[in-house]
């Protein structure tokens, strides 16, 4: 899984984007509101209990951006409140309205730990829907090799994970827009789209997530919280280490993943991209 220790300190990030992203997930929970949340019946505890460690670490760390009154928490710079007695059913509809993560409950049962809550507004290529009440090894079926490799670790890792050793990971992938919320299923890019190196920086973008887990103490939960950062592909102009790193992973990665990426219709010409940033560094 590639995963890291994570300082709990540095659990929850934001940046200069944040009334950006509070702002979008508004709309969407106003207009699509069965798309970005949902949860099971008898998750309402370990729900809570995700709301009351955001409520006690976010005006403790970012005390310029959160203020606590009694029931009432206020995002500042977003300009918004809310009462927390108002999400009483769901919880984790607050949680998520504060920060500019996604969040997933998991919950232990005996086919493993299955998704029993979340606040999801900015998916990459997946709906919540399809997700709810299903376990890890279902949700990340379409994930070549999952089963064959991945499925038996990440289930030990999640058995063994203890409230003290939260970890993080780093997910990427190339996209060809730069809305945040992407809920519909991969469509495969065409081989004939007008993609040329000159103009790539400026056709593609770097989708980033920054994912975090943490074992909750009281309901023994596991909680999963997804920040997806957008640069257009251009940036790594600025950064040909990154570009270089970029380019060997894509060339060592297997082609079946390549094709879950949607990164072979224009592997050649990223490829050519990014050779161009690293090479001819002055």
């Amino acid at each position: 899984m590639s995963l890291k220790p994570l300082k709990l300190k540095d659990w929850i990030e934001i940046d200069e984007r944040f009334t950006a992203y509070l702002a979008r997930k508004q709309e969407l929970l106003e207009h699509h509101y069965r798309e970005v949340f949902a949860s099971l019946p008898g998750s309402e505890r370990s729900q809570k209990e995700v709301l009351n460690l955001l409520l006690d670490y976010l005006p403790k760390h970012f005390p310029s951006h959160y203020q606590r009154q009694g029931d009432r928490i206020e995002s500042l710079l977003a300009q918004q409140s809310w009462n927390v007695a108002d999400f009483e059913t769901n919880p984790l509809d607050l949680a998520g309205r504060l920060v500019q993560e996604d969040l997933c409950l998991m919950q232990p049962s005996p086919d493993g730990y299955i998704l029993v809550a979340a606040s999801v507004c900015f998916p990459f290529h997946w709906r919540l829907q399809d997700k709810l009440g299903q376990p890890l090894a279902r949700i990340h079926q379409p994930v070549p090799e999952y089963a064959q490799k991945l499925e038996e670790p990440v289930n030990n890792f999640f058995m063994r994970l203890k409230t003290d050793s939260p970890g993080y990971r780093l997910n990427w992938g190339i996209v060809d827009t730069p809305d945040l919320s992407l809920t519909r299923p991969r469509n495969p890019r065409r081989s004939d789209a007008p993609f040329t190196v000159d103009r790539l920086g400026e056709k593609l973008w770097l989708r980033v997530e920054r994912q975090t887990v943490r074992r909750l103490e009281t309901s023994n939960c596991v909680l999963f919280t997804i920040r997806t950062y957008i640069y257009p592909l251009s940036i790594l102009e600025s950064y040909p280490a990154i570009a270089q790193n970029l380019s060997a992973a894509i060339q060592q990665m297997p082609l079946a993943m390549q094709r879950y990426k949607d990164i072979l219709p224009v592997r050649e010409v990223l490829l050519d991209y990014l050779g161009k940033i690293y090479r001819f560094v002055p």
